[in-house]
């Protein structure tokens, strides 16, 4: 059964950092595309940072562009995302995907009509002061 944990959420002030993880289990992540995905109350899903695990491209979203980065460790199986200069907008339940062929790490972001291989049950990021 391919499953995907999250962690490393929680309440941060703004202008603070956070790393969060997206362990996969049950399947490798090589040859896999992931993502990272947001959703705040009453606000549609938005794609953050994508990734291919075979050769590292990455993609972010503007509205993270230059604050997030998105790695990969295959050894362990594990996706992070690293979210620096955090601001109360970003504050959302962070879910990450997965999507069969690594290629498809761009759209895995920008198209929302993707049936996923795997989807977490999601971390919550809180920026408040």
């Amino acid at each position: 059964q391919l499953q995907l944990v999250e962690s490393g959420g929680g309440l941060v002030q703004p202008g603070g950092s956070l790393r969060l993880s997206c362990a996969a289990s049950g399947f490798t992540l090589d040859a896999y595309a992931i993502g990272w995905f947001r959703q705040a109350p009453g606000k549609e899903r938005e794609g953050v940072s994508c990734i291919s695990t075979t050769n590292g491209a990455t993609y972010s979203a503007d509205s993270v562009k230059g604050r997030f980065t998105i790695s990969r460790d295959n050894a362990k199986n594990t996706v992070y995302l690293q979210m620096n200069s955090l601001k109360p907008e970003d504050t959302a339940v962070y879910h990450c995907a997965a999507l069969s062929g690594s290629w498809y790490y761009v759209r895995l972001c920008q198209d929302l009509g993707f049936e996923y291989d795997a989807w977490g049950q999601g971390t919550q990021v809180t920026v408040s002061s």
